[in-house]
């Protein structure tokens, strides 16, 4: 019985890939005769997965969008990692009605219901051992984000309401290049038609989202990746500090992990921090939760500082004496 689970589950994922395989392909695939193939498509559609066949010459199987939603063919570790992503996404934003967030929290509801039978009670126990804390964070709506993916692939342009940081209110028309999850926030990297550039969008104050009909060309992004040109303007009046901490680089990326920071182990016990940020005082907290010996190298302006916060702190600490 298990060879059959086996077979099925890799057939499945063979047929999931999305291309059309003639009954040769799979076979060789496989390692299988034609004969278990077929009663092995037949398995597949009483499970409800909807395997299209085309006789003939260039006859093929395919896997096709179903109306009923089979059992999920996912093994022990994919049902806790989707457990587990649906509980932190439902743990972020407020829950509203419609949010990606409180879609999260509906399908970690429920989400064992189209388990196979083994794994149910299993995801019922985590589900039932598991807290998760709750973290603040823009809402932003499932279906802006469904609706913006579709106008990427198809290069449609999208007109939106839209409200800055500082609450000014503007109409855009933009042609949609790429969604950017970053700390918690979402993004939309777009070339702006009206600004004749690159703009970055967030989803949260966006509203009254019209796709158009109309295509746009390709366009060369001015960056590696949209998550890149998304931290060059986050940081863009950022500096960039470079300093060296005499501990075990787990412990340093720990002391800094709510900071944009990169991490070199030099020996087994120190560590150089390549960070960006607006002011020295970013670093007090990281560094004295550290309580261990350390060099800055750059900016000078943030070594004068700290040395000058330094006088403060002992004048501060000997004055009532």
């Amino acid at each position: 019985m298990p060879d059959v689970t086996q077979r099925i589950l890799a057939l499945l994922a063979t047929l999931q890939t999305g291309r059309a395989f003639t009954s040769d392909e799979l076979v060789a695939r496989l390692g299988v005769s034609a004969r278990t193939l077929r009663r092995d498509i037949d398995r597949l559609r009483g499970y409800g997965y909807p395997v299209h066949t085309q006789p003939g010459p260039g006859g093929h199987y395919r896997l096709t969008a179903g109306t009923a939603m089979p059992p999920l063919a996912l093994d022990d570790e994919e049902a806790i990692a989707t457990l587990l992503g649906l509980a932190t996404l439902a743990a972020t934003g407020s829950a509203a009605e419609g949010s990606l967030d409180e879609a999260a929290t509906r399908a970690y509801g429920k989400v064992d219901q189209y388990l196979p039978k083994r794994l149910r009670q299993r995801a019922v126990q985590l589900r039932a051992s598991l807290e998760t804390g709750a973290t603040t964070a823009p809402s932003v709506s499932a279906d802006l984000l469904a609706t913006l993916a579709d106008a990427i692939q198809r290069r449609h342009p999208v007109t939106f309401d839209y409200v800055s940081k500082e609450g000014a209110a503007t109409s855009r028309r933009v042609e949609p290049y790429r969604h950017v999850q970053d700390d918690l926030r979402w993004y939309l990297l777009a070339w702006d038609t009206t600004k004749d550039d690159w703009r970055v969008f967030r989803l949260d104050r966006i509203t009254g989202l019209r796709v158009s009909t109309g295509t746009y060309p390709q366009r060369s992004l001015p960056a590696e990746t949209a998550l890149d040109y998304l931290r060059q303007g986050l940081g863009k009046n950022r500096e960039r500090v470079v300093l060296t901490v005499r501990a075990p680089l787990p412990a340093v990326a720990d002391a800094f992990k709510h900071q944009n920071a990169e991490f070199t182990a030099t020996s087994p016990d120190q560590t150089q921090v390549t960070l960006w940020l607006d002011t020295w005082q970013w670093l007090l907290v990281n560094l004295a939760l550290l309580d261990t010996p350390f060099t800055i190298h750059e900016p000078a302006p943030f070594r004068a500082a700290l040395a000058s916060f330094g006088t403060r702190l002992t004048d501060g600490a000997t004055s009532g004496e």
